[in-house]
């Protein structure tokens, strides 16, 4: 079962980079990173479940939003070193700013000015208001 953990090149903090997409679409919805558990508790569990580097500690995909992917596949890339996971995200949220993709501002390659081309489904505030008000 475990097999594919050999064939995954971790980096030196034992992370792997993963680029989410929505299963239906093909879209890009997030990045994040996965270590080893992570990974096989993701593939246990069929729902995502990554490393935040940030408060470097396990992240539930969903635990505080609700917003869940559960895992439709999972691809290597040639090198061994990224992985693309397709989910069903729940609630068509990914982001924490309550858009359907972390991936909404574009960069005007004339000016170099950034522009958010996707709409805020649902306020974070209405979001996470369990976590902001106590």
């Amino acid at each position: 079962m475990s097999a594919y953990l050999g064939s995954i090149v971790w980096n030196s903090d034992g992370l792997v980079p993963v680029i989410v997409q929505d299963f239906l679409t093909n879209k890009v919805i997030m990045f994040a990173w996965m270590n080893k558990d992570t990974l096989k508790q993701s593939i246990k569990e069929r729902k995502a479940i990554y490393w935040s580097r940030s408060r470097k500690k396990v992240w539930v995909k969903g635990e505080e939003s609700g917003h869940t992917q559960y895992i439709q596949e999972i691809l290597l890339d040639c090198d061994g070193d990224a992985l693309i996971i397709k989910v069903k995200q729940k609630g068509g949220i990914a982001c924490h700013t309550g858009r359907e993709s972390c991936f909404y501002n574009k960069i005007d390659m004339e000016t170099g000015n950034l522009t958010e081309v996707e709409p805020v489904i649902k306020d974070p505030n209405e979001i996470y208001k369990d976590k902001n008000n106590g």
